[in-house]
Protein backbone atom coordinates (compact mmCIF):
# COMPACT_ATOMS: atom_id res chain seq x y z
CA UNK A 1 0.00 0.00 0.00
CA UNK A 2 1.55 3.27 -1.09
CA UNK A 3 0.74 6.22 1.18
CA UNK A 4 0.76 9.64 -0.44
CA UNK A 5 0.37 12.92 1.43
CA UNK A 6 -2.67 14.72 0.10
CA UNK A 7 -3.56 18.41 0.40
CA UNK A 8 -5.71 19.63 3.25
CA UNK A 9 -9.33 19.14 2.33
CA UNK A 10 -10.43 22.17 0.30
CA UNK A 11 -13.95 21.68 1.65
CA UNK A 12 -13.03 21.21 5.31
CA UNK A 13 -14.81 24.46 6.10
CA UNK A 14 -18.03 22.68 5.22
CA UNK A 15 -17.66 20.75 8.45
CA UNK A 16 -16.50 23.64 10.63
CA UNK A 17 -18.87 26.39 9.64
CA UNK A 18 -21.43 27.33 12.31
CA UNK A 19 -24.14 28.86 10.09
CA UNK A 20 -25.57 25.61 8.72
CA UNK A 21 -23.62 22.54 9.91
CA UNK A 22 -26.30 20.17 8.70
CA UNK A 23 -26.23 21.59 5.17
CA UNK A 24 -22.43 21.56 5.17
CA UNK A 25 -22.31 17.93 6.19
CA UNK A 26 -24.86 17.01 3.53
CA UNK A 27 -22.86 18.83 0.88
CA UNK A 28 -19.64 17.18 2.03
CA UNK A 29 -21.18 13.72 1.92
CA UNK A 30 -22.39 14.48 -1.59
CA UNK A 31 -18.85 15.33 -2.61
CA UNK A 32 -17.62 12.06 -1.14
CA UNK A 33 -20.04 10.13 -3.34
CA UNK A 34 -18.70 11.81 -6.47
CA UNK A 35 -15.05 11.04 -5.61
CA UNK A 36 -13.45 8.55 -8.05
CA UNK A 37 -11.71 6.66 -5.20
CA UNK A 38 -12.94 4.89 -2.12
CA UNK A 39 -13.07 7.48 0.67
CA UNK A 40 -12.78 6.47 4.33
CA UNK A 41 -13.10 9.18 7.04
CA UNK A 42 -11.86 8.24 10.52
CA UNK A 43 -11.43 10.13 13.78
CA UNK A 44 -8.27 10.32 15.86
CA UNK A 45 -9.10 6.97 17.49
CA UNK A 46 -9.27 5.21 14.13
CA UNK A 47 -13.05 4.78 14.18
CA UNK A 48 -14.73 4.95 10.78
CA UNK A 49 -17.12 7.96 10.59
CA UNK A 50 -17.93 8.22 6.87
CA UNK A 51 -17.48 6.10 3.74
CA UNK A 52 -18.75 6.44 0.19
CA UNK A 53 -20.25 4.02 -2.31
CA UNK A 54 -16.85 3.36 -3.87
CA UNK A 55 -15.68 2.07 -0.47
CA UNK A 56 -18.60 -0.37 -0.39
CA UNK A 57 -17.79 -1.58 -3.90
CA UNK A 58 -14.05 -1.89 -3.25
CA UNK A 59 -14.14 -3.64 0.12
CA UNK A 60 -17.43 -5.53 -0.22
CA UNK A 61 -19.10 -4.08 2.90
CA UNK A 62 -22.34 -2.18 3.27
CA UNK A 63 -21.57 1.18 4.83
CA UNK A 64 -23.68 0.32 7.90
CA UNK A 65 -21.25 -2.55 8.53
CA UNK A 66 -18.30 -0.12 8.58
CA UNK A 67 -19.54 2.98 10.40
CA UNK A 68 -18.40 2.99 14.00
CA UNK A 69 -15.90 0.13 13.51
CA UNK A 70 -12.08 0.40 13.76
CA UNK A 71 -10.44 1.16 10.42
CA UNK A 72 -8.23 -1.92 10.94
CA UNK A 73 -11.14 -3.99 9.65
CA UNK A 74 -9.98 -2.87 6.17
CA UNK A 75 -6.32 -3.72 6.84
CA UNK A 76 -4.66 -7.19 6.81
CA UNK A 77 -3.84 -8.44 10.28
CA UNK A 78 -0.06 -8.29 9.84
CA UNK A 79 -0.29 -4.45 9.67
CA UNK A 80 -2.50 -3.94 12.72
CA UNK A 81 0.37 -3.58 15.19
CA UNK A 82 1.85 -0.53 13.40
CA UNK A 83 -1.35 0.97 12.05
CA UNK A 84 -2.42 2.82 15.23
CA UNK A 85 1.08 4.28 15.72
CA UNK A 86 1.26 5.60 12.16
CA UNK A 87 -2.20 7.15 12.50
CA UNK A 88 -1.22 8.78 15.79
CA UNK A 89 1.94 10.23 14.27
CA UNK A 90 -0.02 11.65 11.36
CA UNK A 91 -2.61 13.17 13.72
CA UNK A 92 0.11 14.84 15.75
CA UNK A 93 2.17 16.20 12.83
CA UNK A 94 -0.31 16.54 9.98
CA UNK A 95 2.31 14.80 7.86
CA UNK A 96 2.55 11.36 6.31
CA UNK A 97 4.93 9.08 8.17
CA UNK A 98 6.59 6.20 6.25
CA UNK A 99 4.08 3.40 6.68
CA UNK A 100 6.04 0.27 5.88
CA UNK A 101 8.44 2.17 3.61
CA UNK A 102 9.79 -0.15 0.95
CA UNK A 103 6.98 -2.66 1.57
CA UNK A 104 3.90 -3.43 -0.48
CA UNK A 105 0.86 -2.86 1.74
CA UNK A 106 -2.62 -4.17 1.05
CA UNK A 107 -6.28 -3.66 1.77
CA UNK A 108 -8.55 -6.44 3.07
CA UNK A 109 -11.97 -7.19 1.59
CA UNK A 110 -14.91 -8.59 3.52
CA UNK A 111 -14.38 -12.01 1.91
CA UNK A 112 -10.78 -12.09 3.24
CA UNK A 113 -8.96 -11.40 -0.03
CA UNK A 114 -6.09 -8.94 -0.05
CA UNK A 115 -5.25 -6.50 -2.80
CA UNK A 116 -2.55 -3.83 -3.30
CA UNK A 117 -3.68 -0.28 -2.66
CA UNK A 118 -2.42 3.27 -2.82
CA UNK A 119 -3.65 5.73 -0.15
CA UNK A 120 -3.68 9.52 -0.03
CA UNK A 121 -4.24 11.10 3.41
CA UNK A 122 -5.70 14.54 4.14
CA UNK A 123 -6.50 16.23 7.48
CA UNK A 124 -10.02 17.53 8.06
CA UNK A 125 -10.45 20.18 10.76
CA UNK A 126 -13.98 20.03 12.18
CA UNK A 127 -15.83 21.53 15.09
CA UNK A 128 -15.61 18.16 16.81
CA UNK A 129 -11.87 17.79 16.24
CA UNK A 130 -9.52 16.37 13.61
CA UNK A 131 -10.71 13.78 11.12
CA UNK A 132 -8.49 11.96 8.68
CA UNK A 133 -9.63 11.43 5.11
CA UNK A 134 -8.12 8.43 3.30
CA UNK A 135 -8.57 8.09 -0.45
CA UNK A 136 -8.00 4.41 -1.27
CA UNK A 137 -7.25 3.20 -4.78
CA UNK A 138 -6.95 -0.40 -6.00
CA UNK A 139 -3.64 -0.73 -7.90
CA UNK A 140 -3.87 -4.43 -8.70
CA UNK A 141 -3.72 -3.89 -12.47
CA UNK A 142 -0.87 -1.41 -12.20
CA UNK A 143 1.13 -3.75 -9.98
CA UNK A 144 0.55 -6.60 -12.42
CA UNK A 145 1.72 -4.40 -15.31
CA UNK A 146 4.79 -3.33 -13.32
CA UNK A 147 5.60 -6.96 -12.50
CA UNK A 148 5.25 -7.89 -16.17
CA UNK A 149 7.53 -5.04 -17.21
CA UNK A 150 10.05 -6.01 -14.53
CA UNK A 151 10.04 -9.62 -15.71
CA UNK A 152 10.46 -8.51 -19.33
CA UNK A 153 13.31 -6.19 -18.34
CA UNK A 154 15.04 -8.99 -16.44
CA UNK A 155 14.66 -11.30 -19.44
CA UNK A 156 16.21 -8.68 -21.72
CA UNK A 157 18.99 -8.00 -19.23
CA UNK A 158 19.71 -11.72 -18.88
CA UNK A 159 19.80 -12.14 -22.67
CA UNK A 160 22.08 -9.12 -23.06
CA UNK A 161 24.48 -10.30 -20.35
CA UNK A 162 24.51 -13.81 -21.80
CA UNK A 163 25.42 -12.33 -25.19
CA UNK A 164 28.14 -10.20 -23.67
CA UNK A 165 29.68 -13.11 -21.77
CA UNK A 166 29.60 -15.13 -24.96
CA UNK A 167 31.37 -12.34 -26.82
CA UNK A 168 33.84 -11.93 -23.95
CA UNK A 169 34.68 -15.63 -24.16
CA UNK A 170 36.15 -17.89 -21.53
CA UNK A 171 39.92 -17.54 -21.20
CA UNK A 172 41.72 -20.87 -21.10
CA UNK A 173 43.50 -22.27 -18.09
CA UNK A 174 47.18 -21.58 -18.64
CA UNK A 175 49.41 -24.21 -16.98
CA UNK A 176 51.58 -22.66 -14.31
CA UNK A 177 49.63 -19.38 -14.31
CA UNK A 178 47.33 -18.76 -11.34
CA UNK A 179 44.54 -16.26 -12.02
CA UNK A 180 41.33 -14.89 -10.52
CA UNK A 181 38.89 -12.69 -12.42
CA UNK A 182 35.66 -10.81 -11.77
CA UNK A 183 33.09 -9.22 -14.04
CA UNK A 184 30.28 -7.07 -12.65
CA UNK A 185 27.72 -5.71 -15.11
CA UNK A 186 26.67 -2.09 -14.83
CA UNK A 187 23.86 -1.43 -12.38
CA UNK A 188 21.98 0.79 -14.85
CA UNK A 189 20.20 -0.17 -18.04
CA UNK A 190 20.78 -3.64 -19.43
CA UNK A 191 24.14 -3.77 -17.66
CA UNK A 192 26.15 -4.71 -20.73
CA UNK A 193 29.24 -2.84 -21.79
CA UNK A 194 32.51 -3.14 -23.62
CA UNK A 195 34.84 -4.63 -20.98
CA UNK A 196 36.90 -7.70 -21.85
CA UNK A 197 40.04 -9.59 -20.92
CA UNK A 198 41.87 -12.56 -22.34
CA UNK A 199 44.74 -14.94 -21.60
CA UNK A 200 46.69 -16.29 -24.57
CA UNK A 201 49.28 -19.09 -24.23
CA UNK A 202 52.08 -18.07 -26.59
CA UNK A 203 54.24 -21.14 -26.19
CA UNK A 204 57.72 -21.54 -24.77
CA UNK A 205 56.38 -20.52 -21.34
CA UNK A 206 55.24 -17.08 -22.53
CA UNK A 207 51.72 -15.81 -21.83
CA UNK A 208 49.84 -12.87 -23.33
CA UNK A 209 47.39 -10.93 -21.15
CA UNK A 210 44.81 -8.57 -22.66
CA UNK A 211 42.52 -6.09 -20.94
CA UNK A 212 40.31 -3.64 -22.81
CA UNK A 213 37.26 -1.41 -22.61
CA UNK A 214 35.03 -0.11 -25.38
CA UNK A 215 33.65 3.24 -24.25
CA UNK A 216 29.89 3.38 -23.82
CA UNK A 217 27.19 0.94 -22.80
CA UNK A 218 24.66 -1.29 -24.44
CA UNK A 219 24.65 -4.00 -27.05
CA UNK A 220 26.54 -1.89 -29.57
CA UNK A 221 29.51 -1.53 -27.23
CA UNK A 222 29.36 -5.26 -26.44
CA UNK A 223 29.25 -6.18 -30.14
CA UNK A 224 32.27 -4.01 -30.93
CA UNK A 225 34.05 -5.50 -27.92
CA UNK A 226 33.48 -9.04 -29.20
CA UNK A 227 34.97 -8.25 -32.59
CA UNK A 228 37.97 -6.42 -31.15
CA UNK A 229 38.63 -9.20 -28.65
CA UNK A 230 38.59 -11.83 -31.40
CA UNK A 231 40.95 -9.75 -33.53
CA UNK A 232 43.30 -9.15 -30.59
CA UNK A 233 43.36 -12.86 -29.72
CA UNK A 234 44.21 -13.84 -33.30
CA UNK A 235 46.94 -11.19 -33.52
CA UNK A 236 48.43 -12.25 -30.20
CA UNK A 237 48.66 -15.88 -31.36
CA UNK A 238 51.04 -14.80 -34.12
CA UNK A 239 53.55 -13.91 -31.40
CA UNK A 240 53.85 -10.26 -32.42
CA UNK A 241 55.26 -7.73 -30.03
CA UNK A 242 52.79 -5.80 -27.82
CA UNK A 243 53.32 -2.47 -29.60
CA UNK A 244 52.75 -4.12 -32.99
CA UNK A 245 49.54 -5.73 -31.75
CA UNK A 246 48.23 -2.44 -30.40
CA UNK A 247 49.10 -0.70 -33.65
CA UNK A 248 47.21 -3.35 -35.61
CA UNK A 249 44.21 -3.03 -33.28
CA UNK A 250 44.17 0.71 -33.93
CA UNK A 251 43.32 0.00 -37.56
CA UNK A 252 40.72 -2.61 -36.53
CA UNK A 253 38.98 -0.10 -34.26
CA UNK A 254 38.97 2.54 -36.99
CA UNK A 255 37.23 0.09 -39.36
CA UNK A 256 34.75 -1.29 -36.81
CA UNK A 257 33.77 1.64 -34.68
CA UNK A 258 34.53 4.78 -36.61
CA UNK A 259 36.29 7.95 -35.46
CA UNK A 260 33.90 8.68 -32.59
CA UNK A 261 34.43 5.35 -30.81
CA UNK A 262 37.33 5.12 -28.37
CA UNK A 263 38.75 1.87 -27.03
CA UNK A 264 41.35 1.51 -24.30
CA UNK A 265 43.54 -1.57 -24.32
CA UNK A 266 46.52 -2.96 -22.44
CA UNK A 267 48.54 -5.92 -23.72
CA UNK A 268 51.23 -7.63 -21.65
CA UNK A 269 53.55 -10.48 -22.51
CA UNK A 270 54.87 -12.42 -19.53
CA UNK A 271 58.21 -14.16 -20.08
CA UNK A 272 58.98 -16.17 -16.90
CA UNK A 273 62.29 -17.51 -18.23
CA UNK A 274 63.60 -13.97 -18.66
CA UNK A 275 61.82 -12.64 -15.55
CA UNK A 276 60.26 -9.89 -17.65
CA UNK A 277 56.90 -8.37 -18.49
CA UNK A 278 56.53 -6.31 -21.66
CA UNK A 279 53.55 -3.95 -21.76
CA UNK A 280 51.97 -1.62 -24.27
CA UNK A 281 48.98 0.47 -23.20
CA UNK A 282 46.60 2.40 -25.43
CA UNK A 283 45.06 4.85 -23.00
CA UNK A 284 44.23 2.15 -20.45
CA UNK A 285 44.52 2.62 -16.70
CA UNK A 286 47.88 1.45 -15.33
CA UNK A 287 48.41 -2.15 -14.29
CA UNK A 288 49.59 -2.72 -10.72
CA UNK A 289 52.24 -5.15 -9.55
CA UNK A 290 52.77 -6.54 -6.06
CA UNK A 291 56.24 -7.98 -5.54
CA UNK A 292 56.83 -11.20 -3.59
CA UNK A 293 58.65 -9.16 -0.96
CA UNK A 294 55.64 -6.91 -0.47
CA UNK A 295 54.80 -3.45 -1.73
CA UNK A 296 52.54 -2.43 -4.62
CA UNK A 297 53.56 -0.18 -7.49
CA UNK A 298 52.35 0.87 -10.92
CA UNK A 299 53.78 -1.23 -13.75
CA UNK A 300 55.73 1.26 -15.91
CA UNK A 301 54.23 1.80 -19.37
CA UNK A 302 54.62 4.65 -21.88
CA UNK A 303 51.63 6.99 -21.85
CA UNK A 304 49.57 6.71 -25.02
CA UNK A 305 46.12 7.52 -26.38
CA UNK A 306 43.16 5.16 -26.78
CA UNK A 307 42.68 3.10 -29.90
CA UNK A 308 40.71 4.84 -32.61
CA UNK A 309 42.53 8.15 -32.36
CA UNK A 310 44.91 7.13 -35.15
CA UNK A 311 48.32 8.40 -36.30
CA UNK A 312 49.92 7.72 -32.92
CA UNK A 313 52.99 5.51 -32.48
CA UNK A 314 52.30 3.23 -29.51
CA UNK A 315 55.38 2.25 -27.52
CA UNK A 316 56.13 -0.67 -25.22
CA UNK A 317 58.31 -1.11 -22.16
CA UNK A 318 59.91 -4.19 -20.63
CA UNK A 319 60.20 -4.44 -16.86
CA UNK A 320 62.03 -7.01 -14.76
CA UNK A 321 59.54 -8.83 -12.55
CA UNK A 322 60.28 -11.45 -9.93
CA UNK A 323 58.66 -14.89 -10.17
CA UNK A 324 55.60 -15.10 -7.95
CA UNK A 325 54.77 -11.41 -8.31
CA UNK A 326 51.11 -10.46 -8.62
CA UNK A 327 49.71 -8.44 -11.54
CA UNK A 328 46.38 -6.59 -11.37
CA UNK A 329 44.59 -5.35 -14.49
CA UNK A 330 41.18 -3.70 -14.37
CA UNK A 331 38.77 -1.42 -16.21
CA UNK A 332 37.72 2.08 -15.26
CA UNK A 333 34.47 0.97 -13.61
CA UNK A 334 36.52 -0.20 -10.62
CA UNK A 335 37.90 3.22 -9.70
CA UNK A 336 35.94 5.88 -11.60
CA UNK A 337 32.95 7.17 -9.64
CA UNK A 338 30.95 10.40 -10.05
CA UNK A 339 32.48 13.32 -8.20
CA UNK A 340 35.71 11.53 -7.29
CA UNK A 341 39.28 12.25 -8.31
CA UNK A 342 40.69 9.35 -10.32
CA UNK A 343 44.18 9.79 -8.85
CA UNK A 344 42.75 9.51 -5.35
CA UNK A 345 40.79 6.42 -6.37
CA UNK A 346 43.93 4.88 -7.89
CA UNK A 347 45.76 5.50 -4.62
CA UNK A 348 42.84 3.81 -2.85
CA UNK A 349 43.21 0.77 -5.13
CA UNK A 350 46.96 0.59 -4.51
CA UNK A 351 46.37 0.71 -0.76
CA UNK A 352 43.61 -1.92 -0.97
CA UNK A 353 45.82 -4.32 -2.94
CA UNK A 354 48.68 -3.71 -0.55
CA UNK A 355 46.46 -4.58 2.44
CA UNK A 356 45.04 -7.69 0.78
CA UNK A 357 48.41 -8.94 -0.45
CA UNK A 358 50.13 -8.26 2.86
CA UNK A 359 47.89 -10.86 4.47
CA UNK A 360 50.36 -13.57 3.44
CA UNK A 361 53.91 -13.62 4.70
CA UNK A 362 56.93 -13.57 2.43
CA UNK A 363 57.43 -17.35 2.60
CA UNK A 364 53.88 -17.99 1.40
CA UNK A 365 54.08 -15.37 -1.35
CA UNK A 366 57.20 -16.94 -2.81
CA UNK A 367 56.27 -20.59 -2.35
CA UNK A 368 54.35 -22.89 -4.62
CA UNK A 369 50.99 -21.74 -5.99
CA UNK A 370 49.21 -24.10 -3.60
CA UNK A 371 50.48 -22.14 -0.59
CA UNK A 372 50.47 -18.72 -2.27
CA UNK A 373 47.95 -16.00 -1.38
CA UNK A 374 44.38 -16.84 -2.35
CA UNK A 375 43.74 -14.72 -5.43
CA UNK A 376 39.99 -15.32 -5.22
CA UNK A 377 39.92 -13.85 -1.71
CA UNK A 378 42.06 -10.89 -2.82
CA UNK A 379 39.65 -10.20 -5.71
CA UNK A 380 36.70 -10.20 -3.30
CA UNK A 381 38.55 -7.88 -0.90
CA UNK A 382 39.30 -5.40 -3.68
CA UNK A 383 35.67 -5.26 -4.82
CA UNK A 384 34.44 -4.83 -1.26
CA UNK A 385 36.90 -2.01 -0.67
CA UNK A 386 36.44 -0.15 -3.96
CA UNK A 387 32.73 -0.84 -4.47
CA UNK A 388 31.19 -1.06 -0.99
CA UNK A 389 27.84 0.03 -2.44
CA UNK A 390 26.64 -2.42 -5.08
CA UNK A 391 24.45 0.24 -6.72
CA UNK A 392 25.52 2.95 -9.09
CA UNK A 393 28.65 1.62 -10.80
CA UNK A 394 29.67 1.06 -14.40
CA UNK A 395 30.59 -2.40 -15.62
CA UNK A 396 33.72 -3.64 -13.85
CA UNK A 397 36.35 -6.16 -14.89
CA UNK A 398 39.43 -7.11 -12.94
CA UNK A 399 42.07 -9.78 -13.44
CA UNK A 400 44.64 -10.96 -10.92
CA UNK A 401 47.56 -12.96 -12.27
CA UNK A 402 50.33 -14.57 -10.27
CA UNK A 403 53.45 -14.86 -12.43
CA UNK A 404 54.75 -18.39 -12.99
CA UNK A 405 57.83 -19.63 -11.24
CA UNK A 406 61.18 -19.26 -12.99
CA UNK A 407 62.49 -22.24 -14.98
CA UNK A 408 64.16 -24.93 -12.89
CA UNK A 409 67.20 -24.70 -15.14
CA UNK A 410 68.23 -22.72 -18.23
CA UNK A 411 71.32 -22.50 -20.44
CA UNK A 412 72.27 -20.52 -23.53
CA UNK A 413 74.95 -20.73 -26.21
CA UNK A 414 75.73 -18.55 -29.26
CA UNK A 415 77.08 -19.85 -32.58
CA UNK A 416 78.09 -18.21 -35.85
CA UNK A 417 75.64 -18.64 -38.72
CA UNK A 418 77.74 -21.26 -40.50
CA UNK A 419 77.08 -24.85 -41.51
CA UNK A 420 79.61 -26.12 -38.94
CA UNK A 421 77.52 -24.59 -36.15
CA UNK A 422 74.71 -27.10 -36.70
CA UNK A 423 76.84 -29.99 -35.42
CA UNK A 424 78.10 -27.86 -32.55
CA UNK A 425 74.52 -26.96 -31.61
CA UNK A 426 73.49 -30.63 -31.62
CA UNK A 427 76.38 -31.50 -29.34
CA UNK A 428 75.66 -28.60 -26.97
CA UNK A 429 72.01 -29.58 -26.60
CA UNK A 430 72.77 -33.30 -26.13
CA UNK A 431 75.24 -32.59 -23.33
CA UNK A 432 72.77 -30.21 -21.67
CA UNK A 433 69.91 -32.71 -21.69
CA UNK A 434 72.13 -35.51 -20.42
CA UNK A 435 73.26 -33.30 -17.54
CA UNK A 436 69.61 -32.60 -16.69
CA UNK A 437 68.69 -36.27 -16.80
CA UNK A 438 66.48 -36.20 -19.93
CA UNK A 439 68.03 -39.34 -21.44
CA UNK A 440 64.89 -40.30 -23.35
CA UNK A 441 64.66 -36.92 -25.08
CA UNK A 442 68.21 -36.57 -26.36
CA UNK A 443 67.71 -38.20 -29.79
CA UNK A 444 64.49 -36.35 -30.66
CA UNK A 445 65.77 -33.02 -29.37
CA UNK A 446 69.09 -33.35 -31.23
CA UNK A 447 67.24 -34.10 -34.49
CA UNK A 448 64.85 -31.17 -34.08
CA UNK A 449 67.50 -28.62 -33.13
CA UNK A 450 69.50 -29.74 -36.17
CA UNK A 451 66.56 -29.01 -38.47
CA UNK A 452 65.78 -25.66 -36.86
CA UNK A 453 69.43 -24.55 -36.81
CA UNK A 454 69.82 -25.53 -40.44
CA UNK A 455 66.93 -23.21 -41.32
CA UNK A 456 68.47 -20.42 -39.24
CA UNK A 457 71.88 -20.82 -40.88
CA UNK A 458 70.53 -21.20 -44.42
CA UNK A 459 67.86 -18.48 -44.38
CA UNK A 460 68.89 -16.31 -41.45
CA UNK A 461 71.72 -13.93 -40.75
CA UNK A 462 74.02 -12.92 -37.91
CA UNK A 463 74.63 -15.23 -34.99
CA UNK A 464 72.42 -18.11 -33.91
CA UNK A 465 71.50 -18.57 -30.26
CA UNK A 466 70.26 -21.77 -28.63
CA UNK A 467 68.46 -21.55 -25.32
CA UNK A 468 67.25 -24.63 -23.43
CA UNK A 469 65.17 -24.47 -20.26
CA UNK A 470 62.77 -26.64 -18.35
CA UNK A 471 60.07 -26.22 -15.73
CA UNK A 472 58.05 -28.77 -13.82
CA UNK A 473 55.75 -29.03 -16.86
CA UNK A 474 57.82 -28.75 -20.03
CA UNK A 475 61.23 -28.69 -21.65
CA UNK A 476 61.67 -25.96 -24.27
CA UNK A 477 64.43 -25.41 -26.82
CA UNK A 478 64.53 -22.07 -28.63
CA UNK A 479 66.69 -21.14 -31.63
CA UNK A 480 66.96 -17.42 -32.38
CA UNK A 481 68.64 -15.53 -35.24
CA UNK A 482 68.70 -11.97 -36.54
CA UNK A 483 66.57 -12.51 -39.65
CA UNK A 484 62.96 -11.27 -39.53
CA UNK A 485 61.96 -13.83 -42.17
CA UNK A 486 59.69 -16.41 -40.52
CA UNK A 487 59.94 -20.08 -41.56
CA UNK A 488 56.80 -21.57 -43.10
CA UNK A 489 55.86 -25.26 -43.10
CA UNK A 490 55.29 -26.66 -46.59
CA UNK A 491 54.73 -29.98 -48.33
CA UNK A 492 57.93 -31.19 -50.02
CA UNK A 493 57.75 -33.33 -53.16
CA UNK A 494 59.29 -36.80 -53.19
CA UNK A 495 62.38 -35.71 -55.12
CA UNK A 496 63.19 -32.68 -52.93
CA UNK A 497 65.96 -32.92 -50.39
CA UNK A 498 64.68 -30.02 -48.26
CA UNK A 499 61.35 -28.76 -46.99
CA UNK A 500 60.71 -31.45 -44.36
CA UNK A 501 62.38 -29.88 -41.32
CA UNK A 502 59.34 -28.16 -39.84
CA UNK A 503 57.22 -31.20 -40.59
CA UNK A 504 59.59 -33.23 -38.38
CA UNK A 505 59.35 -30.57 -35.68
CA UNK A 506 55.58 -30.69 -35.79
CA UNK A 507 55.60 -34.48 -35.68
CA UNK A 508 58.06 -35.04 -32.83
CA UNK A 509 57.52 -32.03 -30.54
CA UNK A 510 54.48 -31.66 -28.33
CA UNK A 511 54.20 -27.98 -29.26
CA UNK A 512 56.23 -25.61 -31.41
CA UNK A 513 56.03 -22.14 -32.88
CA UNK A 514 57.78 -19.08 -34.28
CA UNK A 515 57.68 -15.55 -32.94
CA UNK A 516 59.28 -12.25 -33.91
CA UNK A 517 61.94 -11.08 -31.47
CA UNK A 518 63.27 -7.58 -31.90
CA UNK A 519 65.13 -7.50 -35.21
CA UNK A 520 64.90 -11.25 -35.75
CA UNK A 521 62.85 -14.28 -34.82
CA UNK A 522 62.86 -17.28 -32.52
CA UNK A 523 61.74 -20.81 -33.41
CA UNK A 524 60.94 -23.02 -30.43
CA UNK A 525 59.74 -26.51 -29.66
CA UNK A 526 58.66 -28.08 -26.36
CA UNK A 527 58.22 -31.51 -24.79
CA UNK A 528 55.54 -32.16 -22.18
CA UNK A 529 57.14 -33.33 -18.92
CA UNK A 530 53.94 -34.20 -17.09
CA UNK A 531 53.79 -37.76 -18.46
CA UNK A 532 56.59 -39.81 -20.01
CA UNK A 533 59.26 -37.17 -20.50
CA UNK A 534 60.33 -36.74 -16.91
CA UNK A 535 64.05 -36.72 -16.11
CA UNK A 536 65.67 -40.12 -15.65
CA UNK A 537 66.15 -39.66 -11.92
CA UNK A 538 62.43 -38.91 -11.54
CA UNK A 539 61.50 -42.07 -13.46
CA UNK A 540 63.20 -44.19 -10.80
Amino acid sequence: MTVVDGPACPNCGLLTGSRSPGAARERFEGLLETAPDAMVIVDDTGTIRLVNAQTEALFGYDREELLGRPVEVLVPGRYHADHARHRSDYTANRQVRPMGAGLDLHGLRKDGTEFPVEISLSPLETADGLLISAAVRDVTERKAAEAELTALYEQQRHAALTLQRSLMGTPPDVPGLTTASRYLPATQGLGVGGDWFDLIPLGAGRVGVLMGDVMGRGLEAAAIMGQIRSAAHALAKTGMEPNELVRALDAVVADLAGPDQLVTCCYLVIAPDAGEVTVCSAGHLPALIAGPDGGVRVLPAPVSVPLGVGDVLHQQQTTAVEPGALLLLYTDGLIETPGSDIEDRLDHLVAALDRAYAGADYAARTATPASAPDLEAIADDLLASLLPDSDGHDDVTLLLTRLPAAPLATTTADFPATAASVAEGRSFLAKTLLSWGFLNLVDDARLLVSEVMTNAVRHGQGRVRIQARYTARELTVEVADDSPRLPRPRLASDDEESGRGLALVESLADTWGVRPSGTGKATWFSFDLTHDHRPADALG
